[in-house]
């Protein structure tokens, strides 16, 4: 009998111990996924505050040339506003919808620096122009990395038996970095 319960308790007790390892791996892989997606926001949050910083130089160029564009350039201040206070406050839906409304205008104020060819021949316009393209592209780059780590956390909070850990732990589904309805339409060009 005596021998039973030794083996009843090392099997109870083997059993235990891999809930224990079970439960703080997958509690370290919770961090880890968390961080992953802290750092992929971070380094999205880095580029836009520069982009951010940006687009007021380019305004001003444009600004020079086009006088009469006032209620562009107004559009560009209320969004420039609108994305800073959304980014501070790492609202990440409300920095796609600010994207949305920069990816509306951008192509506005290129269509008016091609009113003014001085302008477009402008080093420093041309030089702006090119970086922000650049920032563009990195914002995409980091935007699609984001959100790859925001779904693998998403899933794996999702799944048994990780979502009971997940519970315990607090973590709460992450929104996905995206651009709204702005960026997709065709860009109407008038004359």
């Amino acid at each position: 009998m005596a021998d039973m319960l030794l083996i009843v308790g090392l099997i109870v007790g083997f059993v235990f111990l891999v809930f224990i390892v079970w439960f703080f791996s997958t509690w370290n892989r919770l961090i880890n996924l968390e961080e992953n997606v802290n750092k992929s926001w971070a380094d999205i949050d880095v580029l836009l505050k520069q982009r951010y910083d940006m687009i007021p130089n380019l305004v001003n160029m444009v600004k020079g040339y086009a006088k009469h564009e006032k209620d562009l350039f107004m559009e560009f201040a209320k969004a420039r506003q609108t994305a800073a206070g959304a980014l501070s406050s790492g609202d990440v839906r409300g920095v796609g919808a600010a994207e949305g409304a920069f990816a509306g205008l951008m192509p506005r104020i290129n269509m008016v620096a091609e009113q003014y060819p001085d302008l477009k021949a402008n080093a420093s316009f041309i030089n702006l122009q090119n970086q922000l393209v650049a920032l563009e592209n990195q914002v995409a780059d980091r935007r699609e990395f984001y959100n790859s780590s925001v779904t693998s956390f998403n899933k794996t909070i999702q799944m048994i038996p990780t979502v009971f850990v997940a519970n315990m732990k607090g973590s709460e589904r992450r929104q996905l970095f995206e651009v709204f309805a702005e960026e997709r339409e065709n860009v109407i060009i008038e004359f």
